[in-house]
């Protein structure tokens, strides 16, 4: 509940036709501090911030007691774009604290239906601050945007300490070949740090009605039903705005579960396909420890023919040029992961032109080390499984 002190002031404002009336304390400003607070603590500073900054509001005065609708797109790690164990903890303790703190919040199903009956989007996304760092700080960013206007209605922020936070990602971030941090992910990420009296980012508002049915996929495939998964995958796909890697992967993954090899392979053309045509492709391919064997699990490595088959005829079908750049993670020292990182992309460069000897002149390895990590951890597990990735930017054939 608010507090009893801002509740009569905000009752004594509405009777008499005022915003605020003098002597009644002014509602707290947005949160932006930059003190590091335990996880908890940090939530409930944004939390509150965020419904406070909607009950100052004329609009909000005018209908006290009202209930007004709030509907939550699964938050992220905005660095990886991957839902894991601790956004999914994020999500549910800013939902609990909406729901029971301040009685003029309701929190709906994130479903088609309620998109029209809702009053705002949630959004939220967790950054690691020091990416070379494990447990450095995580930065919180909270928005609450109004769907009727596409204008950010509260923002806020607060930078939490990490005290054993677990940062796994769900099944189908695990799973998913190609990491899926696309134009409309990127978009949701810039939503969720823009400023009150703002408007959000356009490019993911515009593709907000398929939205839902990407979540109840997901949600479909973190629980192994991948047929219903695969339904839902298949249906966002084919929306006008559904072309977005997250259907795309799980589109590929959903088959691939299923048994459905050529329609797995097929899927994963169309990955490839996505990225040529954006520039750049990012696949997971995992090797063996300190190596360029790809990963001795035939449960993990199996596709990973199938996804160079791939990689290779698009390539070669579109004529480009591409870097092949390879990645570690900081386990080791420097000049070692250097070394290695471009002793797996001459590897994958070499299994690329076995496919398609025509990339012999197009491919040009490069190796990045650990320089370029997404996670940083370092534990070499699936936790920084992306960091252990292997890019194919699209270059100029000059």
């Amino acid at each position: 509940m608010m507090t009893t002190t801002f509740a009569r002031c905000l009752q004594a404002a509405s009777l008499c036709g005022a915003v605020l009336l003098a002597g009644c304390a002014t509602p707290p400003a947005p949160s932006s501090s930059k003190a590091e607070l335990p996880f908890e603590q940090a939530v409930a500073q944004a939390t509150d911030s965020l419904a406070m900054q909607t009950q100052k509001q004329p609009a909000f005065i005018a209908r006290m007691g009202a209930k007004r609708g709030v509907v939550l797109d699964p938050m992220i790690d905005a660095g990886s774009a991957q839902q894991t164990v601790a956004t999914l903890l994020l999500q549910e303790r800013v939902s609990e604290r909406l729901g029971s703190k301040f009685d003029t919040i309701e929190i709906l199903p994130f479903q088609s239906a309620n998109l029209a009956k809702a009053r705002y989007l949630l959004t939220g996304t967790m950054t690691r601050m020091t990416v070379s760092e494990a447990r450095s700080p995580l930065q919180i960013n909270l928005a609450l945007t109004e769907l009727a206007t596409g204008i950010v209605a509260a923002q806020s922020s607060a930078v939490a300490r990490d005290d054993g936070l677990d940062h796994t990602p769900l099944r189908y971030d695990q799973d998913t070949p190609v990491p899926t941090k696309d134009l409309v992910v990127e978009s949701y990420v810039r939503t969720s740090a823009t400023a009150a009296g703002q408007r959000a980012d356009p490019y993911y508002l515009e593709r907000i009605a398929v939205a839902p049915v990407i979540k109840e996929a997901t949600t479909h495939y973190n629980a192994e039903r991948y047929q219903d998964a695969l339904a839902q995958y298949s249906a966002a796909g084919s929306s006008p705005t559904g072309e977005q890697l997250r259907v795309l992967n799980g589109i590929y993954l959903s088959s691939a579960k299923l048994g459905r090899t050529a329609e797995a392979e097929q899927a994963f053309g169309k990955i490839v396909a996505y990225g040529i045509a954006n520039q750049q492709l990012g696949v997971k391919f995992l090797f063996n420890p300190g190596g360029t064997v790809f990963w001795s699990d035939a449960k993990i490595s199996g596709p990973y023919t199938m996804w160079l088959r791939e990689i290779a005829k698009a390539s070669a079908n579109a004529k480009v040029c591409m870097d092949i750049v390879g990645h570690t993670s900081r386990t080791g020292s420097v000049a070692f992961n250097e070394a290695l990182s471009l002793q797996r992309a001459r590897f994958v460069r070499q299994r690329l032109i076995g496919e398609s000897t025509t990339l012999g002149e197009r491919a040009t390895p490069s190796g990045k080390g650990f320089r370029e990590n997404i996670i940083g951890s370092g534990t070499d597990d699936a936790v920084d499984a992306l960091d252990r990735r292997v890019e194919f930017k699209i270059v100029s054939c000059s």
